[in-house]
């Protein structure tokens, strides 16, 4: 099954329509980077208006939620880690910009870091990929992904600023 065979009728029940990433997730090419895309308006409101104790809340508790959503997606879909399913690119952008000062820049560079780690999936994210299914699964590769790039992020700050 590939993201073109997804019906657009799941987007009507909300756990689906939030695992699809708010339909970026049903893109032709790239769902994961249009799913990061998609993270990036709810990254800034968090970045604005939530103090860092409530945005690790508030992360921990999407990463939570991604567990129960990416299942029922799978689920319905009948794959497991379907292409579609972005929401896990939701918490692992999240957690990348964890401590970042807010700036174009620095979304850019999460942007790009997130992206190439989990595209790339060096052990051992890859490892986690490949043994761990369901919704966990779903989630936790972009986790890991994500504290990559967390780390990547900060020793740019540190090696920049």
């Amino acid at each position: 099954m590939t993201s073109k065979t997804v019906p657009v009728s799941l987007l009507k029940d909300p756990r689906h329509l939030l695992s699809l990433g708010f339909g970026s997730g049903l893109a032709p090419k790239a769902p994961g980077t249009f799913g990061t895309l998609a993270a990036i308006p709810f990254y800034l409101l968090m970045a604005i208006y939530l103090p860092d104790p409530m945005y690790i809340v508030v992360t921990i508790l999407t990463f939570l939620l991604g567990i129960y959503i990416c299942q029922q997606t799978t689920n319905a879909l009948e794959v497991d880690d379907h292409p579609a399913i972005v929401w896990d690119e939701f918490v692992g952008f999240f957690i990348t910009m964890l401590f970042v000062p807010l700036s174009f820049t620095t979304v850019l560079l999460g942007f790009l870091f997130f992206r190439i780690f989990d595209i790339l999936k060096p052990w051992p994210i890859s490892v986690i990929d490949s043994r761990i299914k369901g919704g966990l699964g779903v989630m936790l590769d972009d986790v890991l992904a994500g504290l990559f790039a967390l780390a990547a992020m900060h020793f740019y700050l540190w090696f920049f600023h």
